[in-house]
């Protein structure tokens, strides 16, 4: 036995790999453009100034010395970066993924491979230059990244992703444990035993956003609105006070517009939509691109919005909120953001994706109520009418409806709003009734989810149909959550239960092809109304 334990140390330190020895220059470029601008600031300015120019160093330094000091400073960075590169590893093995980094301050971080929320892979634009990525592992961790992989090959990225979301998605479940002790018979570490790699799955397209669509959507924000209103501030001060020096109140105003621009264009440039048996993919990006996957069963609340501006144009946004996305102050919106602006087909395309089971027989007909429409039509249980002395504009609107699978809560008469939180995903509730709407006889419902830009909750209704809501919506949220099995979405069932259904080949398939398996994006096989909309 003491011979077996150094061998196994052993084959499992060799498990450990390094990242890309470019990784550290990718990483730490900002560190050395601070350097050379130490370096170089006097002599440029000196170049736009006319004067003799200077340098870092007092005068009369001899140009040996400043050689010297400059191959020191050049060599003391190449070794920061190589132990930044000799001391990060990473390890995936059957069950978690591990980082380890640091030189002085260690750090060790694990994920377990099945709590991944959702896999993101990077590519700022220097990585692009050297065909490198950034593997991001997203849990329910408060908004931080449980694991990052700065930086791989984009195809050593793929694989990796690939593989991880088999292994969270259960299909080493589906075909058998003897896989599984296949993979690690007769190594000598089995908890680190490294996963099985597996093939990136195929990806069916469905939209892409038009650059015209993106700058349009651009232009009709809500940035143009605090455009408008900075040049009309500015105007009527410059007129009131006759002084041109009011103009310089327009400089951060600019500032801010341009910057919400940018992250508008940045973000929603190139965007890219498709589905695959790992779940929803999303790609976009003008100069830093970056390509997520979300698993079905990891979206725990969907809010469809349109903006007053957009009502001529007939455009929808999509946010999710996703265990781990965007529940920390400076997290990126668009990570959260499945449709940046599409059409009425191009939103109800998304939801078949992220709701592929709708729970009931007019899945188009119910969903275009919520978006466009207004009273009880579809099912909608709406405000009465006392509530039009709180929300005078949108008691019409503001209402509910139940599937067999959701809640879904609609407000908003100039901006519009459709709230979709499945049964299974609803954490907790609560009933809110400020001194006026006690008064009124009304109430609010709060459903509380995972930290995101979706805050579910429904508005104005009548105390009574609410109190009877909450406690029926608590029955049915718990049988929901005993019954979900979409975190493990190819998990098939063995003696005990039928396999997930797979789509039959095309009928143009030549004869003796292998047939093309059409993706399940989640468990359930999609409603027999939503497939047009896919």
């Amino acid at each position: 036995m003491s011979g077996q334990e150094p061998d196994a140390a052993r084959s499992a330190e060799a498990d450990w790999k390094r990242v890309h020895p470019v990784s550290p220059l990718v990483r730490g470029w900002i560190a050395l453009a601070a350097v050379a601008y130490f370096l170089g600031r006097d002599s440029v300015e000196a170049f736009f100034l006319r004067e003799r120019p200077g340098g870092p160093l007092p005068d009369g330094t001899p140009l040996i010395w400043a050689v010297i000091g400059l191959a020191v400073l050049i060599l003391a960075i190449g070794v920061v970066f190589f132990l930044s590169w000799w001391f990060t590893r990473y390890q995936v093995s059957g069950d978690h993924v591990r980082v380890r980094s640091g030189v002085l301050f260690r750090q060790h971080r694990q994920a377990r491979l099945d709590r991944v929320q959702a896999i993101d892979i990077n590519q700022p634009l220097l990585a692009r230059l050297f065909g490198l990525g950034e593997l991001r592992f997203e849990v329910a961790d408060a908004g931080e990244s449980a694991v990052r992989l700065a930086y791989l090959r984009m195809d050593h990225a793929r694989e990796l992703r690939a593989t991880i979301l088999e292994r969270a998605s259960g299909a080493q479940a589906a075909t058998g444990e003897e896989h599984a002790a296949a993979d690690t018979a007769g190594h000598p570490n089995a908890a680190a035993a490294p996963a099985r790699t597996a093939a990136e799955a195929p990806e069916y397209p469905i939209l892409a956003l038009r650059p015209g669509r993106v700058i349009g959507a651009a232009l009709l924000s809500g940035n143009t609105v605090v455009l408008l209103l900075g040049i009309i501030a500015v105007v009527t001060l410059t007129v009131i006070t006759g002084e041109g020096v009011s103009l310089a109140v327009f400089i951060p105003v600019g500032l801010a517009v341009a910057s919400g621009y940018w992250s508008m264009l940045s973000t929603a440039w190139n965007f890219r939509a498709a589905v695959s048996r790992d779940g929803v993919r999303i790609r976009y990006g003008l100069l830093d691109t970056r390509t997520q996957t979300v698993p079905p069963g990891r979206i725990q609340a969907v809010s469809v919005t349109q903006p007053l501006l957009w009502r001529p144009t007939g455009w929808y946004r999509i946010s999710v909120n996703v265990a781990g996305y965007g529940a920390s102050p400076g997290s990126d919106g668009a990570r959260t953001r499945l449709l940046p602006a599409g059409t009425l087909d191009e939103t109800l395309q998304i939801l078949a994706l992220v709701l592929p089971n709708p729970g009931t027989e007019d899945p188009v007909g119910l969903f275009t109520a919520g978006l466009r429409g207004s009273g009880p039509e579809h099912g909608f249980t709406t405000s009465p009418r006392r509530a039009r002395w709180v929300a005078p504009l949108q008691w019409r609107r503001s209402g509910y409806a139940l599937t067999g699978t959701a809640l879904l809560s609609r407000t908003g008469r100039l901006w519009r709003s459709l709230t979709v939180v499945p049964h299974e995903r609803i954490q907790s509730m609560a009933l809110e009734q400020g001194p006026l709407a006690r008064r009124l006889r009304i109430a609010d419902l709060r459903l509380h989810s995972t930290p995101g830009p979706v805050a579910p909750r429904i508005r104005q209704l009548d105390q009574a149909v609410l109190l009877e809501l909450f406690t029926e919506q608590s029955v049915r949220a718990a049988d929901a959550r005993r019954r979900d099995r979409t975190e493990r979405w190819l998990h098939r069932e063995t003696a005990t239960g039928p396999a997930v259904p797979e789509a039959a080949p095309e009928p143009a398939q030549a004869a003796g092809a292998e047939p093309e398996r059409k993706p399940q994006a989640a468990g359930p096989q999609m409603e027999e109304n939503w497939n047009e909309h896919r």
